[in-house]
C-alpha cells in the first residue's frame, strides 16, 4: 500500500539550543538559507508524499506562517524581474505539499504527540519524520528509501545507522538479523531506549525516520492506559511490540543525517550545505582554505 501521508512531530522545547531557541522555533533555525523543516517536508513530499501533519505546541506559529502564502512579499518579488529566482523560492514553500498543523497541548512525550495524529491518519500506514533530524540524500530520498520498504513487504520500518557505542545511551539500542539477501535490510526483535551500557544490544540506533502500520494508534491507547500520570509516552514501547510479533523491520539507510536540536549539528548542517550550494558553495570553500591556514 502507497504511503500517502506523514507526520512531523515538532513539539519539543529546543532546550539543548538555548537562548536561540527562545523566541524561534528549533525547527526554524536555519541550514543556509532554509529552515530545518523545510528540508523535511521536501523530503516527505520527494517520497511521494501528498499530505503532512507538522504537530506542534505554544509558540511556533511561526512555522505555519513559513508554509503559508506571504502576499505582499510574493507580490512585490513577482513585479520585480531581477528577483524571479527568490519569487519563485518564497512561492514554492507554500506549494511543496498539501501541509497542515496541529497542536499538542500537553507534552506528554513523542507517543503522545504521534496519537494526536490519529483522525489526520485514519486507517492507512504512515511516515514519521522526526522534527530534530535533517537528512540529506537527493537522489534517493530516506523517507522514500523506508516507504519502499514498507511496500515491499507490508511492515513497519525503521530508519537506522551504526553510532559509536559511547553514543547508545544517547538513542536507543536494537536487536537486529539482517536479512541474507540484503543486508542493508534487518529484522527488530526488540528495543531499549536510551540503554546502559550492559544493555547494548548493537550499535543500530533508530535516527528520525519511521514508517508505522496504522494498528500502532492501538497499541499506543493501550500504552497511554498504562502510562502513570505525570510520565512521557514512549513511541519507542510500541516500536517494541511490533518487533516482538515480527512486524518491524530495520533499514539502513543512505542519507547524512544532521541533528538539528545539537549545537554542533547546526553547525556541521550549516558548513556541509553551503560547501554544496550552488549560490555559494565555491566562495564558501575559498573562505574555508583560508580559514584553516590561519588556525
Amino acid at each position: 500500500m502507497k504511503i500517502k501521508k506523514a507526520i512531523i512531530p515538532a513539539a519539543g522545547l529546543g532546550t539543548r539550543v538555548l537562548p536561540a531557541s527562545k523566541a524561534v522555533p528549533k525547527e526554524m533555525l536555519n541550514i543556509v538559507d532554509k529552515p530545518a523543516i523545510q528540508y523535511i517536508v521536501e523530503e516527505a513530499a520527494a517520497a511521494g508524499i501528498e499530505d503532512i501533519l507538522i504537530i506542534t505546541n505554544r509558540g511556533k506559529g511561526v512555522i505555519e506562517d513559513h508554509f503559508d502564502h506571504s502576499y505582499e512579499l510574493e507580490d512585490k518579488l513577482a513585479k520585480n524581474p531581477s528577483k524571479k529566482k527568490l519569487y519563485e523560492d518564497v512561492l514554492h514553500c507554500s506549494n511543496i505539499a498539501n501541509v497542515y498543523f496541529l497542536r499538542q497541548k500537553e507534552t506528554k512525550g513523542l507517543g503522545h504527540a504521534i496519537m494526536c495524529a490519529k483522525s489526520f491518519v485514519g486507517n492507512e500506514p504512515f511516515a514519521i519524520l522526526y522534527g530534530d533530524d535533517v537528512i540529506i540524500n537527493n537522489e534517493y530520498p530516506v523517507t522514500k528509501q523506508l516507504c519502499d520498504v514498507f511496500e515491499a513487504t507490508g511492515k513497519g520500518v525503521v530508519g537506522v545507522k551504526e553510532v559509536p557505542r559511547k553514543d547508545v545511551p544517547k538513542y536507543c539500542s536494537l536487536d537486529v538479523t539482517h536479512h541474507e539477501d540484503n543486508p542493508k535490510v534487518m529484522d527488530v526483535h526488540n528495543i531499549i531506549e536510551k540503554p546502559t551500557d550492559d544493555q547494548i544490544m548493537s550499535c543500530y540506533s533508530i535516527l528520525g525516520r519511521v514508517v508505522a502500520p496504522p494498528q500502532v494508534f492501538d497499541y499506543l491507547a493501550e500504552d497511554l492506559a498504562n502510562t502513570p500520570e505525570g510520565e512521557e509516552l514512549y513511541f519507542t514501547d510500541t516500536l517494541t511490540r511490533l518487533g516482538k510479533e515480527g512486524d518491524l523491520l530495520a533499514l539502513d539507510f543512505d542519507g547524512i543525517r544532521y541533528d538539528m536540536g545539537n549545537k554542533l549539528g547546526i553547525m556541521k548542517a550549516n558548513c556541509e550545505v553551503a560547501l554544496n550550494h550552488d549560490e555559494i558553495g565555491e566562495d564558501f570553500k575559498a573562505y574555508i582554505k583560508d580559514l584553516a591556514a590561519k588556525l
